[in-house]
């Protein structure tokens, strides 16, 4: 990159400014070059390309596979689970991930109580952190059991652990939160640590 060798996948570029070359051939330039990928993150393995604690990380999930350099577009935290997408296309990449233009993104949480009326509301209009604001997009109960309820949460930005620290701010304890979809790409039936090729229709769907 703009003449040097990067080897972490997760270094920062800027699309329009960093010029990027794989074997001395600019990466626009080669046909097919750019890979585009989902996987049914596992819970317990941390989204980066190498982690100082030695912990696993997703690209444990791509072992053995010839993908060549791809790196996550976004993250999931170390707890969380479901979809995840790589890819070697930076601008792509920053469109998918820009807080105001990029997909909205849906999440099933269980959640350690069966939240009234009065919190479903609290978490749409905004519950203050020290990062400001956070608040959903949408919230619905999808079932309940006796003492937990699973939740569908619809976020339009992507901050920092937002739904964690969101409901934390309530009181509410979060058991599980798994990404399902990122606008009209669903995880569908993609098992877990598992990863498959976007196709040209998904690719340009979440542009």
């Amino acid at each position: 990159m703009d003449g040097r060798i990067v080897r972490d996948p997760e270094f920062p570029t800027i699309a329009g400014l960093h010029r990027i070359q794989v074997d001395g051939r600019d990466l626009e330039a080669i046909p097919g070059a750019h890979r585009y990928l989902m996987l049914n993150k596992p819970r317990g393995v941390v989204t980066t390309a190498s982690d100082e604690r030695g912990r696993e990380t997703v690209y444990r999930c791509l072992d053995g596979a010839d993908v060549g350099w791809v790196a996550p577009v976004g993250r999931l935290d170390k707890a969380s689970e479901g979809l995840l997408l790589f890819c070697s296309d930076p601008r792509w990449a920053a469109r998918i991930t820009d807080p105001e233009t990029g997909p909205d993104k849906t999440y099933h949480v269980q959640v350690d109580r069966i939240p009234d009326d009065a919190m479903l509301q609290a978490m749409r209009t905004g519950v203050a952190s020290e990062a400001g604001i956070l608040r959903v997009a949408s919230v619905s109960i999808l079932r309940t059991g006796t003492r937990n309820a699973w939740l569908e949460i619809v976020l339009d930005e992507g901050r920092n652990r937002q739904i964690r620290r969101l409901l934390a701010g309530l009181g509410i304890g979060v058991l599980r939160l798994v990404r399902v979809a990122i606008g009209q790409l669903r995880l569908g039936e993609l098992p877990k640590g598992q990863w498959r090729e976007l196709t040209a229709e998904e690719i340009e769907g979440l542009s």
